[in-house]
């Protein structure tokens, strides 16, 4: 993407009323206004579903579309990427979804405990070498991050192409104790598959299917 296009795009997010962009030190010193306050921005008591690494936004619209009894927040660092994603929910009227710029490890600083009811982690990067560990987004420590904010019956969903970071994961939720509801290594493969998993693509994922490589699905609690 050009530099010109980007500069469009960021202009163009401070503009959407379905983009929130707070600065590092504003979440650091406990002024982001809406922690602990999601059901006053979406003005109605529905659960609060986050993507995180949301890229284009692509997923987290998918959901709001299928899902009008949730509300739905997308969180990516780049917000040239889901851009995309504000740009359709507006264009679409969907009131129930919309898009921070920040960083993940930062997410207690934006949300309250139990105020998250599941977390959706899509097509991440597998970070496969080991000096990345810590970049792995279902590590140990992002674990402990997001049990911060979920409710204690909350879910996470990992949908990924990786079956290194689907092992990885699954190894690291057995060992740690924590509850796997479902897990499946070629999901497209299983005719039972949950709706939410198969029934909405990202422009990747698809390219993934086209090449046959498959798809992996893990749901899980976080005890």
């Amino acid at each position: 993407m050009g530099s010109k296009n980007k500069l469009k795009r960021f202009r163009e997010n401070e503009t959407f009323t379905n983009v929130i962009q707070p600065s590092r030190e504003e979440l650091l010193q406990e002024d982001f206004k809406w922690k602990g306050k999601w059901k006053e921005f979406f003005n109605n008591d529905a659960p609060i579903v986050l993507e995180l690494g949301c890229g284009k936004g692509e997923y987290s619209v998918g959901l709001a579309q299928r899902y009008p009894e949730k509300n739905f927040i997308g969180i990516d660092i780049k917000g040239a990427r889901f851009w995309r994603g504000a740009k359709t929910a507006i264009e679409e009227d969907l009131n129930n979804v919309c898009f921070i710029r920040m960083q993940i490890e930062l997410l207690a600083y934006a949300f309250a405990e139990n105020e998250v009811s599941e977390i959706w982690i899509t097509f991440p990067d597998p970070q496969i070498k080991y000096k990345r560990t810590k970049h792995r987004m279902t590590n140990a420590d992002f674990l402990e991050n997001y049990k911060k904010v979920l409710h204690s019956e909350g879910i996470v969903h990992l949908k990924t192409d990786s079956e290194f970071m689907h092992g990885y994961t699954l190894g690291l939720l057995h060992g740690a104790g924590h509850e796997v509801l479902y897990a499946h290594h070629d999901i497209y493969s299983n005719h039972e598959a949950p709706e939410e998993v198969v029934g909405i693509q990202t422009f990747y994922e698809k390219q993934y299917l086209e090449k046959q490589k498959r798809i992996t699905y893990i749901k899980f609690k976080i005890n």
